[in-house]
């Protein structure tokens, strides 16, 4: 018969090599770095191009939807910190880090003009924030914020001057239906995976995550895109007719003999420099 001694540490050996092994299972939180000259260049590129790039590559809705612009001019660009909110329980306000040690101020500190706070709501009428937290993220210069949650204090947020692209607004208080629990681990907004690090674009059609593992990719066939459009549009102004003699088109299977082949051909952009046509998708 084995000694209780022996059992009880056989037990603590066995809780410990479990403990080991979920550790284990857990991915890393962050798919990759994005240096400073490609987030320019995503920067640089429309939502929709970017959208249009990854379900090329037959990646899953990229969207955050329902995240809307505070105010018609704004436009982020930046790295995701991310922060998740969970529902409000005694025990989860009980044992949540206090005062300036919260999972919300951990990530606020994380940020500046090269982040966007991703802030993932348990609800599209929660408030994630407003006037007095959110004036760190002014002092931060903070790139954007982006939330599929509500904010308050519409007023003092707009005069802060950062990108904010919420669900709503709301008068409503956030601690009552949530708490912040995690800083910078995977978040889910509306179906839409953000992982810390990834590029987070928006304009006034919205988010879009451009994860950090594919965004060279992304970047090259989003931009291809752009450019052809850009031709595309120049010709029908020049020449008014139905767009469907060029557009809409699929990157990877222009085909060179094709009407949009051709005006691309007068363009200089062909087969030997593109990815967009038939033959050439490197992705």
């Amino acid at each position: 018969m084995l000694s209780s001694t022996f059992r009880r540490t056989a037990l603590r050996a066995a809780n410990n090599n479990n403990l080991f092994a979920r550790s284990m299972a857990t991915g890393p939180a962050s798919g990759g770095e994005i240096s400073d000259e490609m987030l320019s260049k995503l920067s640089s590129l429309s939502t929709q191009a970017l959208v249009d790039g990854l379900w090329v590559m037959g990646w899953p809705n990229a969207q955050i939807n329902g995240s809307r612009a505070l105010a018609s001019t704004m436009k982020c660009a930046g790295r995701a910190v991310t922060l998740n909110f969970v529902p409000a329980r005694p025990d989860i306000a009980q044992d949540k880090p206090a005062g300036g040690t919260s999972p919300e101020y951990e990530a606020f500190e994380l940020c500046g003009p090269n982040e966007v706070l991703v802030m993932a709501s348990v609800g599209p009428w929660e408030s994630v924030g407003g006037d007095i937290k959110f004036l760190r993220l002014k002092q931060l210069a903070i790139g954007g914020l982006v939330t599929n949650g509500s904010v308050r204090d519409t007023d003092e947020v707009l005069d802060y001057g950062f990108p904010c692209f919420s669900h709503s607004v709301t008068a409503c208080q956030g601690p009552a239906a949530m708490q912040p629990w995690e800083c910078n681990g995977v978040v889910n907004l509306n179906g839409t995976v953000v992982r810390p690090g990834d590029a987070i674009i928006g304009d006034q059609d919205g988010v879009v995550v451009v994860p950090a593992k594919v965004a060279d990719k992304v970047y090259s066939i989003a931009h291809g895109r752009e450019q052809i459009e850009e031709i595309v549009k120049e010709e029908l102004s020049a020449n008014p007719g139905p767009p469907g003699k060029f557009y809409p088109f699929m990157s990877g299977k222009i085909k060179p003999e094709s009407p949009l082949g051709q005006l691309l051909a007068t363009k200089g952009i062909t087969p030997e420099n593109s990815n967009q046509f038939e033959g050439k998708a490197d992705w």
